[in-house]
């Protein structure tokens, strides 16, 4: 549906109908808008709570709510290569009007901020990597009474609404049957596959079926930062799960797999994963507590709600101690494999001087005996002229081996020259101390002799 063209005006009545579509009769999944600029590009959903625990499905006005209604606007941003710029057009295409220039700054920008733009609470924790990395999160929020803006980079598990009966986790489960002839009892539950359990086992959260539907801004709040906490601990739990199964390749593994980790950078690459993640979480730590600290002073957001943004804050410093954790771990493993890597190339370089201890000798033998001069032994050159070439040589070489030796003893020299240097200095000072210290006690010795006075 194009949102940019005009409508005709209708009452207030039919427009309350239009709003206020119940899921019942609409389908389970949220309606989308897009515009016609980026259609495809940018996902949309839009709701409006009516404060009694009910939710209705809306068309994308970014009106406010009226009464005890509030509104909530979500924008998922792609999560490819695009720029910043990029991302911040699509927000342009979907938010202004009626949001200003200085509105999508504040939501699509990085970093961590927390404060008021033009009259309306605005945070975010975005972190600046690359847009495509499983590590790289940003969700964003404008909060007024009735009604909040997020933007969040991809999908968010769990951020939206939809009914109880699209819940798998409500489900009776069953076995598969091993045997494709076996019969299925009816009724008996629907079948849940081995790679369905492994993605529900990394999940610290429920479906979005189960989410209790927020009854003011402040829930909706409460439960933004909820659903942003729990994505990270996702994320966390599948690096964990991950690093288990590559500590247990590499104890049942070889030489082949430990050198194919070592060319791929696997660790140093999981490091700088565990690296981003920290910081998106040093940035919650940032953020978090002054959004509870702005919100307590509004008179809309309920106590109980900044006791839930505390805890919250809580958990989010227990993730950051999980993720050091997990970086240790990464790191002995990386240490590890640096020492294997080191004992096999102290491996190689053993049997290499084994080679030159073999070698080395015989080198030196057809080296002296390939020499061009004359007198070379058992060569029969006899003449006068050549006898004493193999002699001179001979000499030369050995002065070359003594200037060697004496280069490689000549720090040892030093150093003990430096030594006997040392001790006679401080043997000559300790004799002129003990001469000086007798001439003061002998005149000492003379003045108490004369009654302690001192000739003038």
């Amino acid at each position: 549906m194009d949102l940019a063209h005009e409508e005709e005006p209708i009452n207030d009545l039919e427009a309350d109908e239009m709003e206020r579509q119940p899921l019942g009769d609409t389908p389970l999944r949220e309606r989308h808008v897009y515009r016609t600029q980026y259609q495809g590009m940018v996902r949309q959903k839009a709701y409006i709570f009516d404060g009694c625990g009910n939710f209705y499905n809306k068309e994308w006005d970014l009106a406010e709510g009226r009464g005890n209604e509030f509104c909530w606007y979500h924008v998922e941003l792609p999560k490819g290569n695009e720029k910043l710029a990029q991302s911040a057009q699509y927000l342009i295409s979907v938010l202004c009007p009626p949001l200003k220039l200085q509105d999508i700054l504040s939501l699509v920008s990085n970093g961590p901020f927390c404060g008021h733009v033009d009259g309306a609470l605005v945070f975010r924790v975005n972190s600046p990597g690359p847009p495509s990395s499983e590590f790289t999160f940003r969700i964003a929020a404008r909060v007024t009474e009735n009604s909040v803006i997020t933007v969040s980079l991809g999908r968010v598990p769990r951020l939206g609404f939809s009914q109880i009966g699209q819940s798998l986790l409500s489900e009776i489960p069953r076995v598969e049957s091993p045997s494709p002839g076996s019969e299925q009892k009816e009724g008996a539950g629907i079948v849940i596959r081995e790679h369905v359990l492994e993605f529900l086992l990394t999940m610290n959260h429920s479906e979005e079926a189960d989410n209790p539907v927020p009854k003011s801004v402040s829930n909706l709040v409460v439960h933004i930062v909820d659903t942003h906490v729990d994505h990270l601990q996702d994320v966390l739990t599948k690096l964990e799960m991950d690093l288990d199964s590559v500590e247990l390749q590499l104890d049942k593994g070889g030489f082949a797999l430990k050198k194919q980790m070592l060319d791929d950078r696997r660790f140093p690459k999981m490091h700088l994963d565990l690296q981003r993640l920290l910081q998106v979480i040093a940035h919650g730590e940032q953020v978090f507590p002054r959004v509870k600290e702005k919100c307590s002073s509004k008179h809309w957001f309920a106590s109980e709600d900044i006791n839930s943004l505390e805890e919250l804050i809580g958990r989010l410093r227990r993730l950051k101690d999980n993720v050091g954790f997990i970086a240790n771990r990464v790191t002995a493993i990386q240490a590890g494999l640096d020492s294997w890597q080191a004992e096999q190339i102290n491996r190689k370089l053993y049997y290499l001087s084994f080679l030159s201890i073999v070698f080395l000798p015989l080198s030196i033998i057809t080296g002296v005996f390939g020499m061009n001069v004359g007198g070379v032994p058992w060569t029969g050159q006899n003449a006068p002229e050549l006898r004493d070439g193999f002699r001179n040589v001979m000499m030369l070489c050995l002065a070359m081996l003594l200037l060697v030796l004496l280069c490689f003893c000549f720090p040892a020299l030093y150093s003990r020259v430096a030594a006997w240097q040392r001790i006679r200095a401080v043997g000559r000072s300790w004799s002129l101390n003990r001469k000086s210290f007798l001439q003061r006690t002998v005149q000492n010795g003379a003045v108490q002799d004369r009654g302690g006075y001192l000739r003038i």
